[in-house]
């Protein structure tokens, strides 16, 4: 597997007239003693590869080598083209090169049947008569256009941040052959977007959107220059069984190609994880969910018989480009041990995956739409039981191929993940040519079927587009980079081709965020640690409604987390004004006047707190510790009893209980205590000590 790696060129400090000269020189010199037959050692060109195709409209690219002749530092590019005597000549001092527009044009002109070639003399400026190394590609143009135009996400890396401020993502609308990023036509979301599909004409779009404390929502509108996301165009695929009372969040829908319906998969839980690698920052996949349906016209949910098994998770389903068949990934369900209902779990709640080894894989298998009424699903030889994973099928525009992604395990941002093709009746799958050394996924076809758009991170950590030609019977060519399309330290993902002109969109508003979503998008970054940007979230919440108690609430816990006590203070205060039975209020009130030195203040609203929320174990803790600062054990005893029945497995309760029992002066209730604790955790050596000293005190003499 090639390299693929693009590089910056670096300075060239020599004064202009100068370098010019000894560019002559070393061009003449070098080519008066190369020779096309001759023996040198062995200069790989990593882009473009032999036999690249390339678009008939497409931004100069970078040729990029590498020269393992550690005495080179100049080479000359030499450029052949059918139907040209004189060839190209360039001498350059870094290992890549890019030809002018008019230079490219040239070259696109005369490719588009045999082959161009580039061939680049490795020499030292010093001697260039003397040929270190050599070595060269070919490529043709295609006659076939990239039709359509490119809608992709860029987002910030690694994952965790675009998590903890989603405004920083943003989508682009454009043509591949741009000579610089496409407009970007959606940013500043306050909560997460993600997937994206559009109609096979591009008339509808829909997009996964966090909403109203749903994270079920989707946005559907038609398309226009200017597409506002209001929310009467806002469905939620929770509304589908919401009787069950078991959470949707409705991940990688797709619009069917005529519009009216939308497939998803719902019931869903899913692996979501942050990871400490930058290029790889999350692990995620499905590992519980049925597939469902909205029918637009009627505005009704209904399971998908034959993808709807509870005992399989079935996910990530296409249409057929005549929406009769759908193709979806499946794999036996797992259950997660899991401590909590959050969306983004934590590494340990993942151990069997990330420390034990255990593999998660997928089948694509294919069933029949028949107008909502499914039908017997069927897996897709060669893209089943293979020993791998196999997801993300796309169906060709024909519908005679089926483009997948496979790894090792899981899905979705794995280093491994190949593309491949397979017949859409099932067949021998194919590696695909185009594939990368590092990540292959998140295919789309071209609407003319000619072209295939997919994200790599074959040069780094920030994912790049690139494309292949496929031809008619399926072959694909060595990739093309598409580096004109995304900035630096932006990772380009969700690329989908979409049969509208580049001008057609424009602009997509938001105009559905509300309070609840940026308590929401607060209270993510906060759990992230990423306190500023919690707080700009809550300054949102109380711009809209400056009487927002809970926005109030969160905002003054944020405040005395970051140790901004007095304003904490202020903003606490004033929400008690508004709401003085707020227990989640007079909580952190309680915490921030303990901070500031003043426990019997803190004990009066821990107190008041506990009137509305009695079993709520922090604020029991957090009363006892109150009433200790005090001095008055006694006060303390109480919550801390409480608290030891309401979660007796609790050692670290029992040992606090146990202390302060000790500080009343029964000895013999603390000694019990901290025996308890002993029997739940006996490598407490907090409890081996107290027990010691209980025991000390009872036997001390009067």
């Amino acid at each position: 597997m090639h390299p693929l790696k693009t590089m910056r060129c670096a300075p060239i400090l020599l004064p202009l007239l100068v370098l010019v000269a000894c560019q002559g020189r070393i061009e003449d010199q070098t080519l008066s003693t190369w020779s096309p037959a001759g023996r040198y050692a062995r200069l790989e060109v990593t882009y473009p590869l032999t036999g690249t195709v390339f678009p008939p409209d497409l931004a100069p690219p970078q040729f990029v080598w590498a020269d393992a002749q550690g005495s080179a530092n100049a080479w000359v590019v030499r450029v052949t083209l059918p139907g040209l005597a004189q060839p190209l000549v360039h001498s350059v001092r870094t290992p890549h090169w890019r030809p002018t527009e008019s230079e490219w044009a040239a070259m696109r002109r005369a490719t588009q049947v045999t082959p161009g070639r580039a061939t680049f003399i490795g020499v030292n400026a010093d001697n260039p008569t003397q040929i270190l190394s050599t070595g060269g590609t070919d490529w043709t143009t295609s006659r076939d256009p990239v039709d359509g135009s490119l809608f992709y996400r860029e987002v910030n890396l690694p994952f965790v941040r675009a998590v903890a401020d989603p405004s920083q993502i943003r989508w682009r609308f454009g043509s591949v052959a741009s000579r610089k990023p496409p407009p970007i036509v959606l940013t500043g979301l306050p909560v997460c977007g993600n997937c994206h599909s559009f109609s096979k004409d591009g008339k509808t779009l829909g997009l996964d959107i966090d909403y109203a404390n749903d994270k079920g929502s989707y946005a559907l509108a038609e398309t226009a220059t200017q597409i506002d996301l209001t929310p009467d165009r806002i469905i939620t695929w929770s509304d589908y069984r919401r009787e069950d009372k078991k959470p949707t969040y409705g991940l990688l829908s797709q619009v069917s190609p005529d519009g009216r319906w939308v497939v998803s998969t719902v019931k869903d839980r899913s692996v979501f994880v942050p990871m400490p690698n930058l290029a790889f920052s999350q692990l995620f996949f499905p590992v519980q969910g049925i597939l469902a349906v909205y029918d637009r016209q009627t505005r009704t949910f209904a399971a998908l018989p034959g993808a709807d098994n509870p005992d399989f998770v079935q996910s990530n389903a296409s249409w057929s480009p005549d929406g009769r068949t759908l193709v979806f990934a499946r794999a036996p369900k797992y259950d997660l041990a899991l401590r909590h209902d959050r969306a983004l779990l934590d590494p340990e709640e993942l151990a069997p995956f990330l420390k034990q080894g255990k593999k998660f894989r997928f089948d694509l298998y294919t069933i029949a739409f028949n107008e909502g009424r499914g039908g017997v699903a069927q897996p897709l030889s060669g893209a089943a039981n293979n020993g791998k994973s196999n997801y993300f099928g796309r169906y060709s525009p024909d519908g005679r191929w089926i483009a997948f992604t496979q790894s090792d395990s899981f899905m979705l941002l794995q280093p491994d993940s190949l593309l491949h093709l397979v017949p859409a009746q099932g067949g021998v799958a194919r590696r695909m040519t185009c594939n990368t050394r590092q990540m292959n996924s998140w295919h789309s076809w071209s609407p003319n079927g000619r072209w295939l758009v997919f994200s790599s991170k074959a040069n780094g950590p920030s994912t790049q587009l690139w494309l292949t030609h496929v031809d008619r019977d399926g072959r694909d060519a060595p990739p093309v980079l598409l580096d004109a399309l995304t900035e630096p330290e932006r990772a380009a993902n969700i690329p989908e081709f979409v049969a509208l002109p580049a001008d057609a969109l424009r602009s997509i508003r938001e105009r559905f965020a509300d309070q609840e979503s940026y308590l929401r998008a607060g209270e993510t970054a906060r759990k992230l640690g990423n306190r500023e940007d919690a707080l700009a979230r809550y300054r949102k919440v109380l711009a809209l409604d400056p009487s927002n108690v809970e926005g109030m609430r969160t905002m003054g816990a944020v405040l005395a987390e970051s140790g901004r006590l007095t304003e904490a203070l202020q903003v606490l205060q004033r929400a008690e004004q508004l709401a003085p039975r707020d227990g989640g209020v007079q909580g952190n009130l309680g915490t921030v006047l303990l901070q500031l030195g003043k426990p019997d203040q803190a004990a009066r609203h821990f107190e008041a707190a506990l009137v509305q929320l009695p079993d709520d174990l922090g604020l029991l803790e957090f009363a006892a510790l109150a009433w200790m600062r005090q001095q008055l054990p006694e006060r303390a005893a109480l919550h801390l009893r409480h608290a030891c029945e309401l979660a007796p497995q609790r050692a670290d309760l029992h040992e606090k209980y146990a202390k302060v029992l000790g500080f009343s002066g029964n000895a013999d209730a603390s000694a019990e205590q901290f025996r308890m604790a002993l029997r739940i955790d006996p490598t407490s050596v907090e409890a081996q000590k107290g027990l010691i000293l209980a025991r000390q005190l009872k036997s001390a003499p009067p």
